[in-house]
């Protein structure tokens, strides 16, 4: 059906008083009439959302047991829990969140997840992309098409301001590598802005305050010499000033938590007083390639039962035969060089003990329902994942771990254990982001598959490399055609000569890096 010309009438069958406690709408298209269970809670109407998701066909998950509900829409995922006062909505490309309160909750009724219809109305239109108006006679109007909703998202909303300060304080923990700050809050933070000028990092949190009296630092140890607070109308401005090693920073929610973590990352490379020794510790001599999965670890299983693991492997023995050939300077290490199952925290450890300074961990992705449309090549660096795809690949890969004889090894890197895990890895960040972006490029002009970008995971295997690494999915071996060109072994070589070029023009830039910092 053409949402274009897609018209919805919700005929509201209550009187007019709403004296009925249970009752239904209808859904109304140019193609069809269906009902929606709908019921009046102290003189408010509301409606099942999982029914009005399944009358649109619009794709949803619900999970019964945990009251949770999540409307898929193209650039948005609408997500909804039971007996809480809050909308959330996620941009599915940059994993960037949205939290409404609503002036009541939404409940579980039989089963079904009930929301409230005025209040709803406007958050649900922003993530659909379809303008929705309540019309004469009970009616919902779903018209055209919504432009600029990405203004529309960034503009703060005051019915939605609850509380005078939601910043409440923050922590202060110094590391070897820089400073971590957790950010106290009691309402989610939906999105932030980040700038570094003259040695001032400045980060703006939107539509939360902060008390100022418990944030404000006149002294503090370390990179960061100096706090500033203040509350710019709706939003929160923090102003970090930091000494000449600040390198760079990230911000990551908590996952459980509203709280926020930043770090602030140290320089990797300083002056060293042996600098013949440093600069062979740091010599572009050894690339570790990691064919992910393998033995009775199969990997995902694609369209004519190709098995992940086969795919992974062809490509990455191609790409080591060409850096042996064209690179006599460079060793190469593979994880593995056969179909045999390698521990996810061995191959880190294979790649420490070899002296490594870029490790590729190859996989290829997948769909549960097969054939799916999905395709493409994707590129991702080691930080918690910020998107829902993201996380979801994440915790496919690191499902091999089932495998492991103890998998309760890796029970720590959780939550706030594996953000200090990624600080330690922002060291090598700025290389791994300048690899993965040249990795992108080469895809897009050298390969017949379509390049989806750089994206960030939690991914287990890439924890372990102290060195800058990048975790490849060659493609989708869901897709008919993403698995036709995995699985050849023409397609396999030309994916292995784009990694390969863009490893070569990384060499340039890694050896020019550190002459600088020599």
């Amino acid at each position: 059906m053409n949402l274009k010309f897609l018209y919805i009438f919700l005929l509201l069958l209550i009187a007019n008083s709403f004296a009925q406690t249970s009752d239904k709408i209808f859904v109304q298209t140019d193609e069809f009439v269906k009902p929606v269970p709908a019921y009046t809670r102290e003189g408010s109407l509301y409606f099942s959302l999982k029914d009005f998701a399944e009358a649109l066909n619009i794709n949803y998950y619900y999970n019964n047991q945990n009251g949770k509900l999540e409307l898929k829409f193209d650039d948005y995922i609408f997500k909804v829990t039971a007996k809480n006062p809050y909308l959330v909505i996620i941009d599915r490309n940059s994993g960037q969140q949205w939290i409404f309160q609503l002036p009541t909750s939404s409940y579980l009724l039989k089963g079904k997840m009930f929301v409230p219809l005025k209040y709803t109305i406007q958050p649900l239109q922003k993530a659909y992309g379809k303008e929705i108006i309540f019309a004469q006679n009970n009616k919902l109007v779903i018209g055209g098409n919504i432009e600029n909703r990405g203004e529309w998202f960034t503009r703060p909303e005051k019915e939605y301001t609850t509380t005078k300060f939601n910043i409440n304080g923050i922590t202060v923990s110094e590391k070897a590598n820089g400073t971590l700050i957790r950010v106290h809050s009691n309402k989610k933070i939906p999105s932030y802005f980040s700038s570094f000028k003259d040695g001032v990092l400045t980060i703006i949190f939107r539509q939360v305050n902060a008390d100022i009296s418990k944030t404000n630092r006149s002294r503090v140890s370390g990179l960061i010499k100096k706090i500033e607070t203040r509350n710019i109308g709706p939003d929160t401005e923090f102003k970090f000033i930091v000494g000449e090693e600040y390198s760079t920073n990230d911000v990551m929610n908590v996952q459980g938590s509203n709280d926020v973590i930043i770090t602030i990352h140290n320089k990797i490379f300083t002056k060293n007083e042996n600098e013949q020794k440093t600069r062979e510790k740091w010599n572009f001599d050894v690339i570790v390639i990691d064919a992910g999965h393998g033995g009775k670890d199969p990997g995902a299983i694609g369209l004519g039962k190709v098995k992940e693991k086969d795919i992974n492997l062809g490509i990455a023995l191609k790409l080591g035969k060409l850096i042996e050939k064209n690179m006599k300077d460079v060793k190469v290490v593979y994880t593995r060089r056969t179909d045999k199952f390698v521990d996810l925290y061995k191959r880190g450890k294979i790649a420490n003990e070899h002296d490594g300074k870029l490790f590729i961990s190859i996989h290829c992705n997948s769909t549960k329902k097969k054939p799916n449309g999905a395709n493409g090549i994707e590129v991702y660096l080691l930080r918690p994942g910020r998107t829902q795809e993201a996380i979801a690949i994440a915790e496919r890969e690191n499902s091999v771990i089932e495998y492991e004889d103890n998998p309760e090894r890796y029970e720590k890197l959780t939550d706030e254990n594996f953000i200090l895990v990624s600080m330690a890895h922002s060291a090598f960040m700025k290389y791994s982001e300048r690899f993965a972006d040249l990795l992108n490029d080469q895809f897009r002009v050298k390969t017949k598959l379509k390049a989806r970008g750089v994206k960030q995971a939690g991914f287990y295997v890439l924890v372990g490399a102290s060195m800058p690494s990048v975790l490849i999915e060659t493609g989708f071996i869901s897709n008919k055609n993403d698995v036709k060109y995995l699985k050849s072994s023409a397609g396999q070589q030309q994916l292995a000569e784009a990694i390969f070029d863009a490893i070569v023009s990384y060499r340039e830039y890694y050896l020019k890096e550190m002459e600088a910092e020599l």
